[in-house]
C-alpha cells in the first residue's frame, strides 16, 4: 500500500500539502497527523483520497510509536512524508515559559527526528521527505530565539540526511519560507514583541515552490526572491549585524 504521511496536516502548509500532494500523486491511503481530530475529519471530506486520521500528540513519545506500530500493521510503504507539525512563540526568552520554549523544542526538532526515523524503514527509492524549517533557520533571531534554534537545527539535520539517504535514492529537503499568512500567529504573537514584518508569502506559494525544488533534487526550498535575497545577505554579512538590523526594526535596539 503506498501511502503519504503529512504532520501538522488539520491546517496552515500542512494542509495545503494535503491538498496538493493528493493532487499530485496516486496514493491508495494519505495519513493526516495533528492534534486536532475534528480538522482533520473536515479536511478528509475534501479529498477523494482514501484518508487515514491519526490524531497524535507527537511531543509524546508513545504517539510516535503508535504512528510506527500503524505503519507495521498497514504493511505500508511510504512514498511522501511531510513533517510540518510545528509552533512558535515571540518574545523575550525570560518572557516565555519554561513548558512553553519545551515543547516547541520537542515538536519542532525532536518530534520531527522521531517521525523521520519511524518512517524511513518503510521509505524506498523515489521517496520524499520534506522537513518544516523557516527563514529564522539561517540566522540567530532574538525574540524568537528557541523558535530560529529549533528551525535551523531541521535545516542542518535535513541537509545532511539527504547526503545520507542518496544511496537509498530518497531526497529529504528543507522548506524554509519567511512570513507565512496561517494560523501560526495565534499562538505566535500574544503581544507587540514583534512589530515589522516585511513580507508575507501564502501557504500555495510556500507549497508549490517546495513541490517544484523538490522535482529539482534540491535540499533546501526558499519561497520569494525576496527571501532567497535575505538569506544570502544572512551568509554575506557577520551575524551580529544582522541582529541589529533585526532589532532595529522590530524597534529593539
Amino acid at each position: 500500500m503506498n501511502i503519504g504521511v503529512i504532520t501538522g496536516a488539520s491546517s496552515g502548509i500542512g494542509r495545503e500539502f494535503v491538498l496538493r500532494l493528493a493532487e499530485k500523486h496516486n496514493f491508495d491511503e494519505i495519513w493526516l497527523i495533528a492534534r486536532r481530530a475534528g480538522k482533520l475529519e473536515e479536511l478528509a471530506k475534501e479529498l477523494q483520497t482514501k484518508v487515514r486520521v491519526l490524531a497524535l500528540d507527537l511531543t509524546k513519545t508513545e504517539s510516535v510509536e503508535e504512528y510506527a506500530q500503524e505503519l507495521k500493521r498497514a504493511g505500508a510503504r511510504v512514498s511522501v512524508l511531510v513533517n510540518a507539525s510545528g509552533f512558535g512563540r515571540f518574545g523575550a526568552f525570560e518572557d516565555i515559559s519554561l513548558s512553553d520554549m519545551m515543547e516547541m523544542t520537542d515538536l519542532n526538532s525532536k518530534a520531527l527526528v522521531a517521525m523521520t526515523y519511524a518512517t524511513l524503514p518503510y521509505m524506498d527509492k523515489g521517496g520524499e521527505i520534506y522537513q518544516m524549517g523557516s527563514l529564522s533557520s539561517f540566522q540567530p533571531v532574538p525574540y524568537i530565539g528557541v523558535y530560529a534554534a529549533s528551525k535551523a537545527y531541521v535545516l542542518s539535520f535535513s541537509r545532511s540526511l539527504n547526503r545520507e539517504l542518496k544511496s537509498r535514492g530518497i531526497k529529504c529537503m528543507a522548506v524554509c519560507p519567511g512570513w507565512v499568512k496561517t494560523d501560526f500567529f495565534d499562538r505566535a504573537a500574544t503581544d507587540n514583541t514583534i512589530v515589522y514584518y516585511n513580507r508575507f508569502c501564502t501557504a500555495p506559494q510556500v507549497v508549490q515552490r517546495a513541490l517544484s525544488d523538490m522535482a529539482k533534487g534540491r535540499d533546501v526550498s526558499i519561497c520569494s526572491y525576496q527571501t532567497r535575497a535575505l538569506v544570502l545577505l544572512t551568509k554575506l554579512l557577520p551575524h551580529r549585524i544582522v541582529m541589529g538590523i533585526w532589532c532595529r526594526q522590530q524597534k529593539k535596539a
